[in-house]
């Protein structure tokens, strides 16, 4: 979108979207949903952080549409590049990861909203639409979970472990669980190897797991189909 298209858009109170995801066949599929709305427009793509950043300095959309599992740096890295950077912009998460695990702590990073990919569109566009005008959303189910959590207190404990990990450390799971060895976590998570080495220790120790490959199985069927409750996890 050129500048002469930026400033009509402005004028007529179509809302710029940009999109983070990559997969292709899903950016399409935004693009088709929101160009068919009239308040809506795409201003462009983007499929990784560093993508990301560029096309916000440079097309500054009125929301981003952002993916967890991005290549290279994941969208809870961005995220939290993106609040540092540009705090106004909102964010609504567009992910296949347990809502009831991931949303609170996205929620916690500074995002504006979170939604699963299995969602109808209809429920998309409302989620979409209500940060746009300065509202957080979750879905009912995230946010009764919070309110239970939040009325428990204290003694409200989740029976699953995977709870227990810190945000780092479930970055470090979901990593395991897409494949990438030590060396190249330490890599897009910008850490030392030893410092990977120590995470997974801890993850294994919390997960009461004894080996590297009940680690593997347990990070590709937790990243396959996630545990269903939450508890927000310190960094």
């Amino acid at each position: 979108m050129n500048p002469s298209q930026l400033r009509a858009a402005d004028m007529s109170g179509v809302r710029r979207v940009l999109i983070v995801d990559d997969h292709p066949v899903v950016r399409q599929g935004l693009r088709s949903l929101l160009e068919n709305a009239e308040d809506l427009t795409v201003c462009g793509e983007a499929d990784t952080a560093m993508g990301a950043r560029t096309a916000i300095d440079q097309l500054h959309p009125d929301v981003l549409i952002c993916d967890i599992g991005l290549r290279q740096v994941d969208g809870i890295a961005l995220v939290r590049q993106l609040r540092a950077h540009h705090p106004q912009l909102p964010i609504l998460v567009l992910s296949a990861l347990d809502e009831t695990i991931y949303a609170p702590r996205m929620l916690a990073l500074g995002v504006s909203g979170y939604i699963m990919k299995q969602a109808s569109t209809e429920q998309f566009l409302v989620s979409l639409r209500r940060v746009l005008e300065g509202n957080l959303y979750v879905s009912d189910a995230v946010s009764n979970s919070m309110l239970s959590r939040f009325a428990g207190g204290a003694s409200h404990l989740s029976a699953d472990p995977i709870e227990r990990l810190t945000n780092r450390e479930l970055q470090v799971l979901h990593l395991i669980g897409k494949g990438a060895s030590t060396r190249e976590t330490a890599q897009l998570l910008h850490l030392s190897i030893k410092t990977v080495e120590s995470h997974r220790q801890r993850i294994k120790r919390k997960l009461n797991l004894t080996t590297g490959v009940q680690l593997l199985r347990y990070a590709v069927l937790s990243h396959a189909q996630p545990p269903a409750t939450s508890t927000v996890g310190s960094d």
